[in-house]
């Protein structure tokens, strides 16, 4: 079972930061590539970012990239999302994904991925 728990959400005041965490007690974030969406309310949900199983391969959204940073601590099982300038825009709930097959491609599609965590709430204040 892939028990995948989002945490480090919170409240913030635009221009901020905040971090947020993907962990899992029974399954290895380290054999699969994780992604981090975004569903804001009456919207779809967005591709963020996504990091593969060694790290070396990163792909963020044209409206993140520069302000949020992945990263893997795989000895600590945990996937990252730190998030820097924030704007109210940016508010919406934040989850991760994990697949264990997937490729290069695609890994900002969340149709893409087979697990997911049950999100945290980012708000974003002006």
């Amino acid at each position: 079972e892939v028990d995948l728990v989002e945490s480090g959400g919170g409240l913030v005041q635009a221009g901020g930061s905040l971090r947020v965490s993907c962990t899992a007690s029974e399954f290895t974030l380290g054999e699969a590539t994780i992604g981090w969406f975004r569903q804001a309310p009456g919207k779809g949900r967005e591709g963020v970012s996504s990091i593969s199983p060694g790290g070396s391969t990163i792909s963020y959204a044209d409206s993140v990239q520069g302000r949020f940073t992945i990263s893997r601590d795989n000895a600590q099982n945990t996937v990252f999302l730190q998030m820097n300038s924030l704007e109210p825009e940016d508010t919406a709930v934040y989850y991760c994904a994990a697949d264990l097959f997937l490729g290069s491609d695609g890994t900002l599609i969340p149709e893409m991925y087979d697990y997911w965590g049950q999100g945290t709430q980012v708000t974003v204040a002006s």
